[in-house]
């Protein structure tokens, strides 16, 4: 049998070289920074992401997020009633509690109280996002109820003012990136004040990242650490009406916005 023999440089490079795989081109590219959060653009797609560790729960919408026998407690210390604390709603000693609460339509001096259902008793907290085909602001179900919708605050007034950053109702997904659980959510809510950041959300969206017992008042429940989010800018064109929607649907809209950029697994390869 005749014998080949292979040259010797060969058998060395098929031996020692190691086997790099080929990193994945990342599709978006840094756009701009918001109060310490850097924001990354998708190349040829209406879609952007951030990481950030910061975290705060937001109760508004929730038919019982405050009470008035609240009013006057300290909002981390004292045993509350409501979800949240009526400090953090601005009540009564700012000027800004009626873009949280609603009014009383007899009396807009003072927060509606809720007069009958199974929250009678509690304030009525609006959200940005509401059923425009409801005009009576005292009926609860206008609004996107925390407890039961993974939602995600615009922080301030001024960051949906960004042209690109996109507006109530449009939909993203946001993923844990220490626990790996993920969420689909709408942008439901803003406000927070002028040094409000990215990271605040709902009590469901906390939920659905692996909090347990999530006390908005001080944060407490929620699973720490980073978390990526994906907006879809002008995806709430893409329904009809913006709200009341499910969460299914909020899903499987994210689900097919998500396939077109590649997927998840291709915001991997991008800066974290």
């Amino acid at each position: 049998m005749r014998l080949f023999c292979v040259p010797a440089l060969i058998i060395l490079l098929l031996v020692f070289t190691p086997q790099f795989s080929i990193a994945q081109e990342c599709d978006f590219s840094y756009w701009r920074t918001y109060k310490g959060t850097k924001i990354y653009r998708h190349k040829s797609h209406d879609a952007y992401y951030y990481v950030t560790s910061h975290a705060a729960v937001d109760a508004d919408g929730a038919p019982n997020s405050y009470h008035p026998d609240d009013v006057g407690k300290h909002c981390t210390d004292d045993i509350h009633i409501g979800l949240d604390c009526p400090a953090n709603a601005g009540y009564p000693n700012t000027g800004w509690w009626s873009s949280v609460l609603v009014t009383d339509p007899s009396n807009p001096s003072k927060p509606y109280v809720q007069s009958d259902g199974e929250y009678a008793g509690f304030f009525i907290s609006k959200t940005w996002l509401a059923d425009t085909s409801i005009n009576d602001s005292t009926n609860v179900s206008k609004y996107v109820n925390s407890s039961e919708v993974p939602y995600i605050v615009f922080p301030s007034n001024d960051f949906s003012k960004l042209s690109g950053t996109g507006y109530r109702g449009d939909v993203g997904f946001a993923q844990h990136l220490e626990n790996g659980k993920s969420v689909s959510f709408i942008v439901a809510d803003q406000g927070g004040g002028s040094d409000a950041k990215l990271g605040e959300a709902s009590i469901s969206f906390f939920e659905k990242l692996g909090g347990n017992n999530i006390d908005p008042r001080n944060g407490n429940g929620v699973d720490r650490g980073k978390t990526r989010f994906v907006v879809f800018p002008n995806s709430r064109k893409q329904v009809n009406p913006k709200w009341p929607r499910t969460n299914k649907s909020i899903t499987e809209q994210v689900n097919t916005l998500l396939s077109t950029i590649g997927g998840i697994a291709a915001i991997d390869s991008c800066p974290m």
